[in-house]
């Protein structure tokens, strides 16, 4: 069968725009940007640029953008940066239950440097409570760090009001943007954030690049030593190529029409599967506040690896993994309170702006001849 990509949560193609604008930087401009001679100056100028590209996607100045190599890195510099430039006024981190990995395995490793990590619970479709952030603020407190919006449930947070909270104590505060920036308006001062993530692969840029927004007067240890790039928070010779797609990325992205446009296939998906199966199918995730290309689906009684294995050729997600022969639920959707029974049979569709209706047409009849003689029985 034809395949299917609606895996753009996991990554995204490069945008052919994105690829043009890289092109020259395989063949030309290969200077290093932090010489001094004739050869460096495109490759600087290049870099400058695609930093202000950045920086205006997000409402910043271009000073106030680190280049990364992912929003691994980003994330581990918000965190770690924060930890050991501030542990001397509190060791206490406050984040959530269903952060992605980036941020979670950070705050671990800082519990044993002797870090305190509070994780929050979040409610049944993904969110957390503001008022819990507050309750959880303690006088040792230095870093609040909450997603922007979930990876595999795609719910947004109400991070203007953390923000708000995090202003009022004066505690720094770091959102993961990556799967938000792009489709969803990510202006760092309507959010009220001291750091913000972005991840180059999941908005049509490279692999192996990303940034994190610093706000001005905010102080971080590097996490790599070396020279002085990036104004002395990341050693390491800055990708003129890279900078180039992630700029080129977050130009297009400051247009989110693409994103709205595909908020209606995402719809009528879900109403189709649930005139096909009734309650045998469930949703996760928040109703409304979710990112508008994300569909998060429970076919109950069900595994989500199995209904993949039975859509020939679609490229998707499973809430659930295979270990040992044993299948776990993911540790997002136990985390809000899915049942066992329900989260297992999780499947994430995530689309993206090449997806067509033609393509939701046809996964939605492959997912019918699974589905409907399942419930004939």
């Amino acid at each position: 069968m034809t395949p299917i990509y609606l895996d753009y949560n996991a990554s995204t193609p490069i945008d052919p725009t994105v690829a043009a604008a890289m092109r020259p930087f395989l063949d030309e401009a290969f200077g290093n940007p932090s010489s001094g001679h004739w050869a460096s100056m495109p490759a600087k100028a290049a870099l400058d640029h695609a930093r202000g590209q950045v920086a205006t996607l997000l409402g910043a100045a271009a000073d106030e953008i680190v280049f990364t190599s992912g929003g691994s890195e980003a994330n581990n510099l918000a965190i770690k940066g924060t930890f050991f430039a501030l542990r001397h006024k509190g060791e206490h981190i406050i984040t959530t239950a269903i952060e992605h990995p980036a941020v979670l395995a950070p705050c671990r490793f800082l519990e044993r440097l002797g870090a305190t990590v509070t994780y929050l619970p979040v409610d049944r479709t993904g969110r957390v409570d503001p008022e819990g952030v507050r309750r959880a603020i303690t006088p040792h407190t230095i870093l609040i760090s909450v997603m922007h919006a979930n990876n595999e449930v795609g719910t947004i947070q109400p991070i203007e009001e953390i923000g708000a909270i995090a202003r009022e104590h004066g505690i720094r505060f770091h959102t993961d943007a990556a799967q938000s920036v792009g489709k969803i308006p990510t202006m760092v001062d309507a959010l009220s954030v001291d750091l913000l993530t972005i991840a180059g692969h999941k908005l049509y840029a490279p692999k192996g690049v990303g940034a994190l927004y610093v706000r001005r007067g905010v102080e971080l240890e590097p996490l790599i030593h070396g020279a002085s790039h990036e104004q002395g928070r990341r050693a390491g010779t800055e990708s003129a190529l890279l900078a180039v797609g992630l700029g080129a990325a977050c130009a297009l992205a400051q247009d989110l029409a693409p994103m709205e446009r595909i908020r209606a296939p995402r719809d009528r998906f879900w109403r189709t599967l649930q005139d096909h199966v009734g309650d045998r199918v469930v949703l996760n995730g928040h109703v409304e506040h979710r990112l508008p290309n994300t569909l998060n689906v429970s076919f109950v009684g069900m595994v989500g690896a199995d209904v993949l294995a039975g859509l020939d050729g679609v490229a998707a997600s499973t809430g659930s993994a295979c270990h040992s022969g044993r299948v776990e639920l993911s540790p997002v959707l136990a985390a809000m309170g899915v049942p066992e029974r329900i989260g297992m049979g999780a499947v994430r569709f995530s689309l993206g702006r090449a997806t067509t209706e033609a393509e939701i047409d046809a996964v939605i009849d492959r997912l019918g001849a699974i589905l409907v003689p399942s419930t004939s029985t």
